[in-house]
């Protein structure tokens, strides 16, 4: 039987097969539900009514934070619903799915449209390649030293491990999201500003009606709105943070400066992590952690990425980057991957020394 059917698993010296054959193996496990999807949606939608209406309801300021905490992680999981649908793998309809991503994503503040293009054509068409894919790209020494200094300092807070908030919030949301610059995106569409107005009457309404229950219960709005509204979003921006970095920063994980050697390092494989957590960590991020399934086929609901991740690991034992979750693991990672010897594939600190073992060079293809 050839090592690329359905059963036999490739061998680790093998070369690593096509991605349609790849794609073949989980296509099988890629239907999807318009069921599953609405419950889950209306699940999640109800966690963040209930979450907001506990905070009114708790007397004392450190609860109404911790619930806030709590409330944005679930806009977190709303997202993770909404960024299925925005690659129209939630449920079979297109119109459905466009149309709940928008509705999905309003606790987040994400417009839909520039969501779409800066993760689905962007991030997905050139994971880790240096110049395209901005999501955490980092940088060579010499560019390093180029920054001015107080660029240089906030790369430091970035890549400090205790800041995965503050670069999504800035570098990602704010600029490249929220009525982004022409020069951040020289594309200008009308459904860019009418997402970003979306959003913005989103938290209008979320901040009104915030208001009125400090009216109706004799509170004070600014507690309120701190543990209502803001602590809700900068803990969903830090779990975004994170998420992203983890996603495509590890020791063993490469990035790529130059077209051919990225496409020959078959990066929908090798450029992404699957971390691993406890029992329920992996259900409660609604399987999101199962993330190589994910860039080998974007049409594998999250509601079925468990089977689709076990799938690959199985016909591609050692190819795939696994790595059990520790915040030892997180902070040494943070340690070691500040800059990026793009010559030598190895991560450096801000003094260009490695911290890394260098990686295999992939081998492109002779021309002609």
């Amino acid at each position: 039987m050839p090592p690329t059917s359905h059963t036999t698993p490739v061998a680790p010296g093998a070369p690593m097969p096509h991605r349609k054959v790849i794609r073949s193996w989980v296509v099988p496990i890629s239907q999807r539900n318009t069921a599953v999807a609405l419950l889950l949606s209306a699940i999640d939608y109800c966690l963040f009514g209930l979450g907001l209406a506990a905070i009114v309801w708790m007397p004392w300021m450190i609860g109404k934070i911790l619930l806030g905490m709590a409330t944005g992680f679930v806009i977190g999981r709303l997202f993770i619903l909404g960024h299925d649908a925005c690659h129209q793998s939630f449920t079979p309809h297109r119109r459905l799915n466009t149309w709940l991503g928008r509705i999905l994503f309003m606790p987040s503040l994400t417009p839909y449209s520039l969501w779409a293009i800066g993760h689905n054509v962007v991030h997905h068409g050139y994971t880790n390649l240096k110049g395209f894919d901005f999501v955490w790209q980092p940088r060579s020494l010499e560019e390093f030293r180029a920054l001015p200094r107080w660029r240089r300092q906030l790369e430091r807070i970035y890549r400090s491990g205790w800041a995965p908030g503050l670069y999504y919030m800035v570098d990602m949301w704010w600029k490249r999201m929220y009525f982004p610059s022409k020069r951040q995106m020289p594309t200008r569409r009308a459904e860019f500003m009418w997402d970003g107005v979306l959003v913005s009457l989103a938290a209008a309404a979320w901040i009104a009606m915030l208001a009125w229950a400090a009216q109706a219960t004799g509170q004070s709005f600014w507690s309120l709105f701190v543990a209502g509204f803001a602590v809700p979003i900068l803990f969903w921006k830090a779990m975004m943070g994170f998420v992203v970095y983890v996603h495509h920063t590890h020791t063993a994980v490469a990035w790529y400066q130059d077209k051919a050697t990225w496409a020959a390092a078959q990066p929908f494989v090798s450029t992404t992590v699957h971390l691993t957590f406890g029992r329920w960590w992996g259900a409660a991020l609604h399987h999101i952690m199962e993330h190589t399934a994910h860039h080998v086929d974007m049409s594998v609901p999250l509601y079925r990425l468990k089977q689709a991740q076990k799938k690959l690991e199985t016909m591609l034992p050692g190819r795939i980057v696994i790595q059990k979750f520790s915040w030892r693991w997180y902070f040494d990672t943070a340690r070691r991957c500040k800059l990026y010897d793009f010559n030598r594939l190895c991560w450096t600190d801000f003094r260009g020394r490695p911290t890394s073992k260098p990686l295999p060079m992939p081998e492109t293809a002779s021309p002609g």
